[in-house]
């Protein structure tokens, strides 16, 4: 079906370019046959072919409990910035850069992070056809969406200086799920219609970047493992952590992304924008456990408790 419907698009495409040396989505190759889609990548760029590349599909049978994973320390994350953010198409998905105020710190991370900027990644968002574009599936199975809050290593001026360490960048990758309204996200999706083509830019009241995430109390658990930027340069620095606790937005929420696009007027809609999962080429996935006991299992505990009492008492 998937590419079925691929196909049809392309029969209504209006204009043709050839873009050599340029890389795009699968989903953009009927438009722009020449750029290099995901499987080409490392043809512009050989860290692509690399051996710790991202995302990844995490099965959970094979991750390794790491009991040194506590849950991560956010620092200024319920902090409302007093600077607009700056929304943008760039091309290739929904961009915000954030200043570097807040931080993540702890949870076998080592050194202290500082948030840049966060994207999405998304496939065909919404009825009468809705296509998960997750990037990293757990077991196989991926969400609608995929929100990643990238940081730098604290004592890197900016991306290009964090590069340079081997560690020099953690990302934050949280699963969006089509559930229930998610007013928080009202700011973000009422600008979409004001950058829909390549380019566009808009400024919008700045959030605290909690606002976005699940409770920071859901946060306990996640997994981790060492990999690379989803897209090109493809840089081999990152430390990833995989939230389980998704994001929740309605469907219709998810269904205004579809108004995007990857280039200007008339240009293909800006869909599918995830690169394939990644071999894992004998790389660890770390699992957190559950980090805090879990209010479900405190009854468990107390019910164990009472026993062992009543027990002690009969003898």
């Amino acid at each position: 079906m998937e590419l079925l419907f691929l196909a049809l698009f392309c029969l209504h495409i209006l204009k043709t370019e050839a873009v050599v040396g340029h890389w795009c989505y699968r989903s953009q190759k009927c438009e722009q046959p020449q750029c290099e889609d995901p499987s080409q990548w490392h043809n512009i760029y050989v860290a692509c072919k690399g051996d710790r590349q991202s995302p990844v599909n995490i099965v959970t049978r094979n991750v390794v409990y790491d009991k040194s994973l506590k849950p991560l320390a956010f620092e200024g994350y319920d902090v409302k910035g007093s600077v607009d953010w700056t929304l943008e198409n760039n091309g290739h998905t929904v961009k915000v850069a954030l200043d570097t105020s807040p931080k993540v710190g702890g949870g076998g991370l080592g050194v202290k992070y500082k948030a840049v900027e966060f994207h999405l990644h998304w496939g065909v968002p919404g009825e009468p056809r809705n296509f998960p574009g997750s990037e990293h599936s757990i077991d196989g199975e991926k969400y609608p969406m995929e929100l990643h809050v990238v940081h730098i290593r604290e004592d890197a001026s900016n991306v290009a200086e964090a590069k340079k360490s081997p560690d020099g960048l953690a990302v934050l990758a949280f699963f969006i799920k089509a559930d229930e309204e998610n007013k928080n996200y009202e700011t973000l999706l009422s600008a979409l219609k004001d950058i829909k083509y390549k380019g566009n830019i808009v400024k919008v009241e700045p959030l605290p970047l909690s606002s976005l995430l699940p409770p920071e109390e859901d946060l306990g658990r996640y997994y981790r493992y060492q990999g690379s930027l989803t897209s090109p340069d493809c840089y081999q620095g990152v430390i990833w952590t995989v939230f389980e606790k998704p994001v929740e937005l309605s469907l219709l929420q998810l269904s205004q992304f579809a108004e995007l696009h990857f280039d200007g007027k008339n240009s293909t809609p800006m869909m599918e924008n995830f690169r394939p999962v990644q071999p894992l080429n004998g790389r660890e996935v770390l699992w957190s456990g559950a980090g805090v006991v879990l209010p479900t299992a405190r009854p468990l505990l107390l019910a164990l408790a009472m026993a062992c009492t009543l027990s002690s008492l009969a003898h």
